[in-house]
């Protein structure tokens, strides 16, 4: 199984002149605890995550360090560290060294990434481009699935799902944040949120017309909102 397999597609994204303000309402709106921060042109510059907000002028949470710590840190340590606490768009406070992923990565090497660098989230490129997204959420919905099956996904399975993706793409009802599908031995598995039951029943008869699809469980939930202006984090 590869990255292409599992990753989310359509990815909640924000720009680095945005302020940081907008980068918490939107981690807040859509109950996600990081963002890709990328170009006019889908290039990945870096992510900001909860824990860059952590340490806030705003909150009074900056760090105070000790006068010999400041000493060991030195004035360039210094001056980063008030820009990321004091700096009011999300260039100033994104982190850019990024971890990331091409959609033929292995799963498994997806994981050990996670693990090595402690991370939540890995984003996929192709070209310097974002295209989707791996978070844990994300291996857990094939875990839930593929759990009673360790057969291998086939290539079929991948079509398959390539060919829903691309059936929801052209159709403007579909919600604009993609719920994660996971297609294994023909049976396809619906997850995520959407805010109708109208959306929920769509997306499972878009799913069921798509030849080739043996059966499809529906585990798509209703929320009361779920943000627009996704990006395909």
């Amino acid at each position: 199984m590869k990255a292409a397999d599992i990753m989310t597609r359509q990815v909640i994204t924000i720009d680095p002149d945005s302020t940081v303000t907008d980068a918490a309402q939107r981690m807040l709106e859509n109950r996600i605890s990081g963002l890709p921060v990328c170009d006019a042109n889908g290039r990945l510059l870096g992510v900001i995550s909860e824990g860059d907000l952590l340490r806030r002028a705003e909150t009074g949470t900056v760090r105070r360090a000790s006068w010999w710590l400041a000493m060991l840190a030195g004035a360039p340590t210094q001056a980063q560290d008030y820009t990321k606490s004091h700096g009011r768009r999300v260039r100033d406070v994104m982190s850019t060294s990024v971890v990331a992923a091409n959609e033929d990565t292995p799963v498994e090497e997806v994981v050990r990434l996670m693990e090595s660098h402690r991370i939540k989230r890995v984003p996929v490129l192709r070209d310097g481009r974002l295209v989707g997204i791996i978070s844990r959420a994300n291996l857990l919905h094939v875990l839930a699935t593929i759990a009673p099956d360790v057969s291998p996904a086939t290539a079929d399975d991948g079509a398959l799902r390539n060919r829903i993706l691309e059936t929801l793409r052209a159709e403007p009802w579909a919600p604009e944040i993609s719920d994660n599908i996971v297609v294994r031995n023909g049976v396809v598995h619906l997850w995520g949120s959407v805010r109708t039951d109208a959306q929920r029943d769509a997306l499972r008869v878009a799913a069921e017309n798509t030849p080739g699809v043996k059966r499809v469980e529906n585990n798509l939930v209703i929320i009361d909102h779920v943000a627009e202006g996704a990006v395909g984090f």
